[in-house]
């Protein structure tokens, strides 16, 4: 067993139980995990030079909390150092964190031999005898950026398809193109 780290007794120290501790501890306990591996695990790479492995466990949870909470690959890895409990569930220590190359490679390992949606659908069987229930969604996040009024063309008119938006008691005008959209799509095929 591995020491405790400064982090991670603080870490044991609070007193509040978060929403995402709680969520995780659910997954941790209603997720088929053997059946995962046992789906996964034929397909993973068996590399005998450079460095060792992460467990295919940790990529597999790692991979999960990925979709659940939206990360990016790098963001993934950032959270991985930040959260205690994220390192909790993925059986990590800050002494060895995947980077996000290797979190990357293990998504397309997954894309590669389709094991997404077969993750998913073995995921939903086990859930939906309980009850329960995981779904693709899609997060939108929208950055309203500046754009020219409406009004400075050359009729002085308002073009048709001029639209705007209030934030902060500011008005900010423009077409579709005015608008910069960062889509993620969540978890499934």
């Amino acid at each position: 067993m591995k020491q405790m780290t400064f982090a991670d007794a603080e870490y044991a120290g609070r007193r509040k139980q978060v929403r995402r501790e709680r969520f995780l501890i659910e997954m941790d306990q209603v997720v088929p995990w053997r059946g995962l591996i046992a789906l996964i695990e034929p397909h993973s790479l068996k590399g005998d030079g450079g460095r060792p492995a992460y467990p295919l466990m940790a990529m597999l949870r790692v991979n999960l909390m990925q979709n659940w909470f939206g990360y990016s690959d790098p963001a993934m890895e950032e959270a991985l150092y930040e959260t205690a409990i994220l390192r909790q569930f993925s059986g990590l220590h800050l002494d060895r964190i995947p980077d996000e190359t290797t979190i990357l490679n293990f998504r397309r390992l997954l894309e590669k031999h389709e094991l997404a949606g077969g993750t998913l659908q073995v995921i939903n069987g086990y859930l939906g005898d309980r009850g329960l229930m995981l779904r693709q969604g899609t997060v939108v996040d929208v950055t309203i950026i500046h754009s020219p009024s409406s009004t400075k063309n050359k009729g002085g008119k308002r073009a048709p398809d001029m639209h705007q938006t209030k934030t902060r008691n500011q008005y900010f005008f423009g077409d579709e193109s005015a608008y910069r959209c960062r889509c993620r799509v969540g978890f499934g095929a």
